[in-house]
């Protein structure tokens, strides 16, 4: 195994270990319980994340808090550059993704 791949796997565990401490603020659930991450890709320590919500029609309001909490919580890991969000089946997606993957980048600590 390369350690390209070591790498790779090592931000995979991360950004996981990250999406199982965002959890869905009408129910109380994980994301990742709720099974709502449908893709990581990671290239160039670039992620792209696409998720749905719990439904087309939850209030918009945690849509985009669960987007930002996504986007913001995985830039902070060492060794992302750059997140960007796809929520997917929801009546606000391209608001929510446009609003999220537009705002200031947190900075790292």
């Amino acid at each position: 195994m390369s350690s390209d791949n070591q790498d790779v796997q090592q931000i995979r565990r991360s950004i996981f270990d990250e999406l199982s401490k965002i959890v869905d603020p009408e129910i109380g659930v994980s994301i990742v319980e709720l099974e709502l991450v449908d893709k990581v890709d990671i290239e160039n320590n670039n992620v792209d994340i696409d998720l749905h919500l719990t439904s087309p029609f939850c209030p918009a309001v945690f849509g985009f808090k669960i987007a930002q909490d996504v986007r913001d919580n995985i830039y902070k890991i060492p060794g992302i550059n750059g997140v960007k969000v796809n929520v997917s089946n929801h009546f606000m997606a391209e608001a929510i993704n446009k609003q999220v993957n537009e705002s200031p980048l947190p900075s790292k600590s």
